[in-house]
């Protein structure tokens, strides 16, 4: 039975369904009165209950695909769904742009083994699924998510409003501080409590993008680290005009004599564009500048983090060695923190 991944793959995070003959039974096109398969309907939204995206990737005319999910009740299901009639190598990739994931975050599942191969040819770390496993699929490793929280179940919902961000940034005229300013973003920092733990485990365990060190901490070295005097360890959460972002990033910082290291530091890929991960490390420099000690930084570095690697050299960071494959940077701290405008920060 066709199902192909990477031998090391990670949680997916969307699910991209073809339609004919795999989300429904019959080919709509040829007037097929077509209707969900058999628990079609229960797993859609299972999985958005466990917080798995899904989009659709059909070679069909979109307005009657679309007309024809709304009927089922199950269209507000699908983000960026791509109905036309090119290569669904080339829907599964917009997706994950749209998404602002990687391909090899995406499960792929299709009845025909030839768009299986076409898509599996141009992106060969997603992972591809006969329609035929379809039962089995809510039983796949892959698609149970280590915890569930409260961010997991609004994680649609979430993107949702994302999108409403996103088109309303390119409808805005004008230079993008100003827009950044226009949605009243709200920042707040503060010290991670035990409720906080099942989301930044999750956090830990889906961000890749925007980590420093790719670091992997269970639920328990969380609760170590935030219990530790010789660490201090922050929440990063964000709401603006458009809803809740919620809990989107922590640090993590390693206490010493006369110096303090950001041991690890990440943000949800989600608010990517919304310069708040700088802000966070600014206000770590400020922190540091008036407990009078020097502030360092580990760094990781692999082919998904390069941003972070930006991050911390354009935020004034520098070179500093290394300790075998962790790179050390220092930042200088010899200039006041001026934070930007378009941003309100609530932090001790």
């Amino acid at each position: 039975m066709h199902m192909t991944a990477s031998p090391q793959r990670k949680a997916v995070k969307c699910l991209v369904w073809d339609l004919d003959h795999t989300l429904w039974d019959g080919v709509l096109l040829e007037g097929d009165q077509v209707r969900p398969f058999a628990g079609v309907p229960e797993l859609v939204r299972e999985l958005d209950r466990r917080g798995i995206l899904q989009s659709i990737a059909s070679k069909n005319d979109p307005e009657p695909a679309l007309a024809r999910l709304e009927q089922l009740g199950l269209k507000e299901y699908f983000l960026y769904p791509q109905i036309h009639w090119g290569n669904k190598s080339t829907s599964v990739q917009r997706i994950a742009e749209r998404l602002n994931i990687g391909t090899d975050a995406i499960a792929f599942i299709d009845d025909t083994p030839f768009e299986l191969d076409e898509v599996k040819s141009v992106h060969p770390q997603t992972l591809c699924i006969n329609s035929a496993l379809r039962p089995a699929l809510a039983d796949m490793a892959e698609f149970q998510p280590g915890v569930l929280t409260d961010e997991t179940a609004m994680r649609r919902r979430m993107y949702l409003e994302d999108a409403a961000r996103q088109a309303a940034e390119e409808a805005f005229e004008g230079p993008r501080e100003e827009f950044l300013a226009s949605v009243a973003m709200r920042l707040t920092l503060r010290r991670a409590e035990e409720a906080d733990l099942d989301r930044l485990e999750e956090l830990v365990a889906r961000t890749n993008q925007l980590n420093t060190t790719g670091r992997i901490y269970s639920r328990s070295q969380l609760d170590a680290f935030r219990t530790s005097a010789q660490h201090d360890f922050w929440v990063a959460a964000l709401s603006d005009i458009y809803g809740d972002y919620g809990k989107i990033g922590l640090a993590l910082v390693s206490k010493q004599p006369g110096a303090w290291t950001i041991q690890a530091f990440l943000m949800s890929c989600r608010v990517m564009t919304r310069g708040v991960g700088s802000v966070f490390i600014q206000w770590l420099q400020k922190s540091a500048q008036q407990h009078q000690v020097a502030l360092r930084a580990e760094l990781i570095p692999n082919e998904r983090n390069r941003m972070m690697i930006a991050t911390y050299r354009f935020g004034g960071f520098q070179p500093a060695g290394k300790d075998g494959a962790v790179e050390i940077y220092q930042h200088p701290l010899t200039e006041p923190v001026r934070f930007p405008d378009y941003v309100t920060l609530h932090a001790p």
